[in-house]
């Protein structure tokens, strides 16, 4: 772990179980292994980020492979691009309760390949249920607009459905640095959408342009999924912006019969100039 000072940037050295710098600024480390490194000048509330009902949510359609074919699409095409070293430094960028992180870990351990993970989220109840089940991981609270890393710290980002600080990606990454993004595809969950609005429109696909990034690679992952579970589809719809657009009944309604559903995921690669 190499961490900086979320309030002086200063580098942050390890012992007597926490985190100190120069200045005597003091992070103490959680008994389940991470740090927060969120300071309350950086909070926006009083607990930023997912509520842990939504945490949950995701953590258990998730955990049920749901998103598994994204997921496997996100391992192989690092495990393809990180190839020329010995070893790399990866930082996942909005990590939630780790699901992609912990899997991108163990696809470079069972080829053993050496990759060091760092992953921040700004939800402290994801962060913690991400340490206790990945402890091979290193997780901090964090905020993804001012990383608590060095410059050039990192050789990947990835950055899957989270929002960012544009000048902390060129900031941290190395030149010739990989950013990973994933966004969704035009037709995702379309069928939600239909559900909830008159006129549903498709997603519009992410630019490929980026200050500072070359474009290397866009990949489409695209799955017609069919969820039996009423438990299942209640923890999907809890998990996404859209269970704040439907009632009780819709939900109800929705859960109480199998659910036929597009996934549609867009991952582009940039090269840091």
């Amino acid at each position: 772990m190499n961490y900086s000072c979320p309030l002086c940037q200063q580098p942050l050295q390890f012992g007597d179980n926490g985190y100190r710098c120069a200045n005597r600024h003091h992070f103490d480390q959680a008994k389940e292994g991470y740090v927060n490194l969120l300071p309350v000048q950086q909070k926006s509330s009083k607990e930023p980020g997912d509520s842990k009902a939504m945490m949950l949510a995701r953590r258990e359609f998730l955990h049920a492979g749901f998103y598994q074919c994204l997921s496997d699409a996100i391992n192989a095409e690092l495990l393809e691009v990180l190839s020329s070293k010995q070893s790399y430094r990866l930082l996942d960028l909005g990590c939630g309760e780790g699901y992609y992180t912990g899997r991108l870990s163990k696809a470079f351990e069972a080829a053993e390949r050496q990759l060091q993970v760092e992953a921040i989220d700004i939800s402290k109840s994801a962060i913690r249920f991400a340490a206790k089940r990945y402890p091979t991981v290193d997780f901090a609270v964090a905020s993804a607009y001012q990383l608590p890393f060095a410059d050039q710290s990192f050789d990947a980002i990835v950055r899957c459905f989270a929002p960012s600080q544009h000048q902390e990606l060129l900031r941290l990454l190395e030149s010739g640095g990989q950013l990973l993004t994933v966004t969704p595809g035009e037709q995702h969950l379309f069928e939600l959408k239909s559900a909830i609005y008159p006129y549903p429109k498709p997603h519009q696909l992410p630019t490929t342009e980026l200050e500072g990034f070359s474009h290397r690679n866009r990949l489409r992952v695209s799955q017609t999924l069919t969820i039996e579970s009423g438990a299942a589809i209640t923890a999907l719809l809890n998990m996404t912006p859209f269970a704040w657009r439907m009632s009780d009944t819709q939900k109800a309604q929705l859960a109480a019969k199998p659910l036929a559903l597009s996934l549609d995921f867009c991952i582009d690669r940039f090269e840091r100039d």
